[in-house]
């Protein structure tokens, strides 16, 4: 089983990351393969840069030439999920869903741990959409930017527990992590909780893989059936940009064979 995980900005040394997390989460004969859009913002903070990014992550899926068998998108509370659905013929999970899914079975409410407090609404909506919000107890920012997370890990550490407590006091009895570049901080987090932590990114993961065993994929009878045929204009972009730029954009210069895996 292949599973391609997507970061959805262009900032590799995250996508790195995030391979790590999903590698150690996966089982023995999964392989995964992690990458991330080919142009695009380096962080996705707002809705501007959040529709971009939907946009990036759709053009590298359609040009992406290595086959799979599952896509997790790394991207918390981001618009794009659904195009993917109707773009691809595997499973798509994201890890807000996923994340929120694992937590409510572990717990009678969950609680989310998100990077700037502008992120708070966009989240709420997502699970809103997904039928997840009534079991949200609170949903917090912790102030961090999301580059910000990889600058001090235990600075990072720490404001995710200080935040995650005041999740808990608001009744959460489970925490996620609620960006993909908390991927990996989720035992150093339930260590000082004593609570379970889970990272949506493994949660994804794991879910891919139960999804992809019972030989189930995305219905397309009728809200995802697949884009109806007709012209968009110089779609998708990744085919029309020069020879250097697909190989790495101007804003992720570390975009390589060795470091998106593929």
């Amino acid at each position: 089983m292949r599973i391609l995980v997507m970061n959805p900005n262009t900032t590799a040394s995250m996508t790195a990351s995030i391979r790590v997390t999903a590698t150690a989460a996966a089982s023995p004969g999964t392989e995964i393969i992690a990458t991330e859009p080919l142009w695009g913002p380096e962080s996705i903070e707002g809705h501007f840069e959040g529709y971009l990014s939907a946009a990036a992550v759709l053009d590298r899926l359609a040009t992406f030439d290595t086959p799979f068998d599952a896509l997790v998108m790394a991207g918390f509370g981001e618009p794009g999920r659904e195009g993917a659905q109707e773009l691809l013929d595997v499973p798509v999970l994201d890890i807000t869903e996923s994340a929120a899914q694992m937590a409510m079975m572990l717990g009678h409410a969950y609680g989310i741990v998100t990077t700037l407090d502008r992120a708070v609404p966009q989240i709420r909506d997502r699970l809103l959409t997904a039928g997840l919000l009534q079991c949200c107890a609170a949903v917090r920012g912790t102030g961090l930017g999301v580059l910000e997370l990889e600058q001090d890990e235990d600075r990072t550490v720490e404001v995710i527990i200080e935040t995650a407590r005041e999740v808990v006091r608001a009744g959460a009895e489970v925490i996620c992590l609620g960006c993909g570049g908390m991927a990996g901080l989720q035992e150093k987090v339930a260590a000082a909780l004593g609570l379970p932590v889970v990272d949506g990114v493994a949660a994804a993961v794991k879910f891919a893989e139960a999804v992809v065993g019972l030989g189930l994929t995305t219905s397309t009878g009728r809200s995802f059936a697949p884009p109806r045929p007709k012209v968009i204009g110089r779609w998708p972009l990744s085919t029309h940009l020069p020879q250097e730029r697909a190989q790495g954009s101007a804003c992720n210069t570390e975009f390589s064979a060795q470091t998106s895996g593929i």
